[in-house]
């Protein structure tokens, strides 16, 4: 068992008796003045701590060609993503408006036929269908080509999007608050929570210019289980703005009020919606609704998300349901696959990993270079090959590599190699030749030589440190349980010596033990562990309300041991 790095995070004293005076619980004061928190407004959940919608950089245009759009009653066509953020966001975007009064219908653009975003072929598919207002969700900011052609063919333009902007914008009306001169505090919104904010401020304009005199308002809140869905699907930091739009998310859905196609998704699940946790969505609802993006076409998606019939809607996420079990058999046979090449490989020595094969599904690379980056904790790009020849690659990366830069700096080095790329720090995508393979590869492992620290390579489980016995019990798990963590605001973990009372083997190679500290004794599982357990071990571990024959109970579980010495 190879030994990782075991880190607490520095607690930042001032915030944490800060917290303590304003009557934050001593744990909870301790959790937050490790994330960034300072005061107790940064735990405020309510909508009215909500970021305003003015500081969007164009957002009074988007508000203005879109109200002239429903006055005039163009044709405004959606094109999304095929991600669980561009469905939720389309479906969100089609609602909204249409409660508004607008003329919508949305194309998706399929993975395999169409690439990504708005290209020109997609302007000539909207322009067919006789498109008057072209609006991107979760796409368009690199669409240069793509918004030029549109405008060619007579349609005006308008972007929403949350990726990096390259060198060269698209000239049309652009929602993004990462583009430049966007002065919006939140450069953490995913598509969907700026397609939420695109509504707001329509819906602000068509009230200031008595645009609901034939119609109420509509109140955006009824969709914010969208909003929470994409937001955590899509994996973007939850500072304090997000972890609002996915706290009222999440009491929608625990309140039975969401969309019909979410709850038949927690069905087919086998997920409690009045359980609801950002795990849930994560794990359960949105791989569920990636799977029609990954393997046929996020049509199959976006159309449960918009039926409002229940029935239809649970055929709809059986489907969906069909389609996950298939990608996870696809993705079994290409990490076993991908696992075979890199055992030729001196993976220790190396500071990331690159792997093809010509059988690959392209709409699966993704999983399995995160499955990659988990197992060898190296930044992990794997390709499969497009329909036009094209290798097309899907990276995650580990703290300490910002993957889209990295991709910048191989583009800058060698610019014939790759075609095109975009993503996150932790996530991004590109296009090369079939040709250039070998090339990238040796470029992208000199980059990460260059910026990564050998100790970066060693798995590292940042914890809260030791808990105190007095938390060890189910009261704490479900108070955390009640909370929302994610990305940039994990869950907490906490780090303890525990003396092994018993152990069996339960499931396909699973432990489940009873571990003693303090005089406390906590039931505890260890996933994926088929080692015996020696009498004492030091262990990482998160605290879990299980519902166990309809009883509640805390269980460990174990994310990291060692024995202690």
């Amino acid at each position: 068992m190879k030994l990782a790095r075991i880190l607490t995070r520095p607690i930042d004293t001032v915030a944490q008796q800060t917290l303590l005076a304003q009557g934050i619980d001593p744990l909870l004061a301790k959790l937050y003045a490790t994330r960034a928190v300072k005061s107790i407004g940064e735990t405020e959940y309510s909508l009215s701590a909500l970021l305003p919608f003015q500081s969007l950089k164009n957002i009074q245009s988007a508000s203005e060609r879109l109200a002239r759009a429903i006055e005039q009653q163009e044709k405004i066509l959606i094109v999304a993503d095929y991600d669980a953020d561009g469905a939720t966001a389309c479906a969100l975007g089609m609602r909204g408006l249409q409660s508004m009064g607008a003329k919508t219908d949305f194309l998706v653009p399929n993975r395999f036929d169409h690439g990504y975003g708005l290209t020109s072929q997609i302007a000539e598919l909207a322009a067919q269908s006789g498109t008057n207002l072209l609006l991107t969700v979760d796409n368009g900011i690199a669409s240069v080509a793509g918004v030029k052609r549109a405008q060619q063919l007579g349609m005006d333009v308008l972007i929403t999007d949350h990726h990096l902007p390259g060198e060269q914008l698209p000239e049309c009306i652009i929602v993004n608050p990462n583009q430049p001169g966007d002065t919006f505090p939140s450069k953490a919104l995913a598509g969907v929570g700026v397609m939420f904010y695109v509504l707001m401020a329509l819906r602000h304009y068509l009230r200031q210019h008595n645009g609901f005199s034939q119609h109420p308002e509509p109140n955006l809140a009824q969709w914010l289980d969208l909003v929470a869905l994409g937001t955590i699907a899509d994996v973007v930091p939850l500072d304090q703005n997000n972890r609002i739009l996915v706290a009222q998310g999440l009491r929608r859905m625990r309140a039975d009020k969401m969309q019909a196609g979410i709850r038949a998704l927690f069905h087919v699940a086998k997920r409690k919606a009045q359980q609801a946790h950002a795990f849930d969505l994560g794990f359960a609802i949105g791989p569920r609704l990636n799977a029609a993006g990954r393997l046929d076409d996020m049509s199959l998606g976006i159309a449960c998300l918009l039926s409002d019939d229940i029935e239809s809607a649970m055929d709809l996420a059986m489907q969906l349901d069909d389609l996950n079990r298939e990608r996870r058999l696809i993705q079994r046979n290409m990490q076993d696959e991908a696992n075979l090449q890199l055992a030729t490989i001196d993976t220790k020595n190396s500071y990331s990993i690159v792997a093809y094969h010509d059988s690959w599904h392209q709409g699966v690379t993704g999983i399995v270079a995160g499955r990659l980056r988990e197992t060898f904790h190296r930044p992990s790009i794997v390709f499969a090959r497009a329909e036009d020849g094209t290798l097309r690659g899907s990276g995650r990366s580990i703290a300490g590599l910002h993957l889209r830069d990295a991709l910048d700096l191989v583009s800058k080095r060698r610019p014939e190699i790759i075609q095109k790329f975009g993503g996150h720090a932790m996530a991004a995508g590109l296009s090369i030749a079939g040709t250039h393979l070998p090339a990238f590869q040796r470029e992208f492992e000199a980059i990460c030589q260059q910026l990564l620290e050998p100790a970066d390579l060693n798995h590292t489980y940042q914890t809260d440190g030791s808990l105190n016995s007095e938390y060890l019990n189910l009261n704490t798990a479900q108070q955390l349980a009640a909370l929302v963590w994610g990305q940039n605001f994990p869950e907490p973990c906490f780090c303890d010596e525990f003396r092994v009372i018993r152990q069996r083997n339960v499931g396909n190679g699973h432990i489940k033990a009873v571990l003693h500290k303090n005089n406390c004794e906590c039931e505890a599982m260890f996933f994926r562990c088929s080692t015996t357990l020696p009498e004492r071990i030091r262990a990482v571990y998160r605290l879990i309300a299980n519902e166990w024959r309809q009883q509640m109970e805390l269980q460990l579980y174990v994310d990291y041991w060692e024995i202690c010495v």
